[in-house]
């Protein structure tokens, strides 16, 4: 299958690695021309246009910061809807608005094409290497006809259902994650000032009833002190909202997410918008006066595991 991969960032570069890997024919572009030189020079092609590349393409798929930057790359005059035709499939692997997918999609199925929100979760050091999860929320039929390309870019892909559902849970998982991360920084902190040894404090959290993925990533390289996992306060900052909107939508009175919210505008005011999401500790080391620091700890999160052809997942385990 041919495929276009619109959005070279953190994660949409990991991705459209994995498919130059495992051998997809890839057509590549992104609003920075040298974000997109690495992949030309193994092989892949340029995209002269968001309409070119639908033209081209069997598929295309977009993995863009906002759902504004989505929006203007399906509905711009040379936008891939212009180029978007009977057996085309859009794939949105950016995290989104459930509403605005479901509104792009049904343009996308008008031109007699297909869509697919497909977010992927588990940090940018498992995109790198094919093993991060992706949800896929699309007709069953769709489904199926895109999972060698799911397969080539994550491990474990579950069909979540309709179009739009892939985003709902998507958000979901994000809000988890940032309330574990604020919950890791107030223990790490905490740890801290009452005399702990900050990596026996991780190693007590990791074989605990109190560990999270979160905990085991992001609290070791806010320990390390680099608070590099690829992620910025901005993009926190939009996927709690977007995840504030489904709540709203559905009536759900929350309390911790707009807590949450408060704390991260704080932070952003703070630090700015580009700051490393880990580092929203600095709020309380600022407040505190400690340094959340220990030795051995990694400056970035890697993938050891061996890339493994990705699987559907069925409740109960593998299909």
């Amino acid at each position: 299958m041919q495929i276009g991969f619109i959005g070279l960032g953190n994660v949409g570069a990991k991705l459209a690695g994995s498919l130059l890997r495992n051998g997809h024919d890839v057509t590549v572009r992104d609003l920075d021309r040298a974000a997109a030189q690495p992949f030309l020079d193994r092989g892949a092609a340029w995209g002269d246009s968001p309409r070119a590349m639908m033209e081209a393409c069997e598929a295309v798929v977009t993995c863009l910061p906002s759902p504004a930057a989505s929006a203007a790359v399906m509905e711009a005059e040379d936008g891939l809807l212009a180029g978007m035709g009977l057996g085309k499939v859009w794939l949105e692997m950016s995290t989104t608005d459930e509403a605005e997918v479901k509104r792009l999609g049904a343009m996308v199925e008008a031109a007699g094409g297909a869509a697919v929100d497909c977010p992927v979760s588990g940090g940018c050091h498992r995109a790198d290497t094919g093993n991060i999860s992706i949800f896929a929320g699309c007709e069953r039929e769709t489904f199926e006809r895109v999972f060698p390309v799911l397969q080539s870019l994550g491990r474990r892909i579950l069909h979540t259902g309709p179009l739009g559902s892939a985003s709902v849970l998507k958000v979901i998982t994000n809000y988890l994650a940032t309330a574990n991360l604020l919950t890791c920084c107030e223990a790490l902190v905490t740890a801290k000032a009452a005399g702990m040894d900050l990596a026996t404090a991780y190693e007590a959290l990791r074989i605990s009833s109190g560990t999270s993925f979160v905990h085991e990533t992001e609290s070791q390289v806010i320990l390390n002190g680099s608070r590099d996992i690829s992620f910025t306060l901005d993009l926190v900052r939009k996927d709690i909202g977007l995840f504030q909107a489904v709540a709203d939508r559905a009536g759900v009175p929350l309390e911790m997410n707009p807590l949450i919210m408060r704390i991260i505008d704080d932070g952003i005011a703070r630090y700015g918008e580009r700051e490393l999401s880990p580092n929203i500790i600095r709020r309380l080391e600022d407040a505190t006066g400690l340094s959340i620091l220990a030795d051995g700890f990694p400056a970035e999160m890697v993938d050891d595991e061996p890339e493994e052809a990705g699987y559907e997942v069925v409740r109960g385990g593998r299909a």
